[in-house]
């Protein structure tokens, strides 16, 4: 941005500016009503400037809300066709709850990755930038075990002092 750009506005534009950001635009939507509005084209990074140079803070997306999912129904029994043997059901992974990081977070979060507790069942998790927890269960309705929840936290800590948190 040529520093003066903020100078290219008036008081009535940066105050609508400040309207924008307080109502939670995202910078590409900033650029294009100043480019609609005002009939200024500016780069994305002069709106970021421009922003900042009005000492505005925009705001964060919510995070996705974590779902709380049931227990799963139990598996209907299915007998066996003649002449085969009916397959064990799954064990659980060893040592109970498995948890993993993702190589790049999620958008929103810090970092972020995958559980899987005793019972098999698979959840996404992330860390926010405000430090929250939120988990998302892939099968809707479901809720872990008190037991698998402090293994899984356990196992979350044990992942974070891996990567210097």
């Amino acid at each position: 941005m040529e520093g003066d750009t903020i100078m290219n506005l008036n008081d009535t534009q940066r105050s609508q500016v400040s309207r924008w950001v307080a109502d939670g635009m995202k910078l590409s939507e900033i650029q294009n009503k100043v480019a609609s509005e005002f009939g200024l084209r500016l780069t994305y990074m002069e709106v970021r400037f421009l922003v900042d140079d009005l000492k505005l803070t925009l705001k964060d997306p919510e995070p996705p809300k974590p779902v709380v999912l049931p227990p799963p129904p139990p598996a209907a029994s299915i007998p066996a066709p003649a002449g085969s043997t009916p397959l064990p059901a799954a064990a659980p992974a060893a040592g109970g709850v498995s948890v993993t990081v993702d190589q790049v977070a999620k958008p929103g979060a810090m970092v972020s990755g995958k559980v899987t507790f005793s019972d098999g069942q698979l959840a996404d998790w992330y860390l926010d930038q405000t430090g929250r927890l939120g988990v998302v269960a892939q099968q809707q309705g479901y809720k872990p075990s008190q037991a698998d929840v402090q293994e899984f936290q356990l196992g979350l800590e044990r992942e974070m002092q891996k990567m210097g948190f």
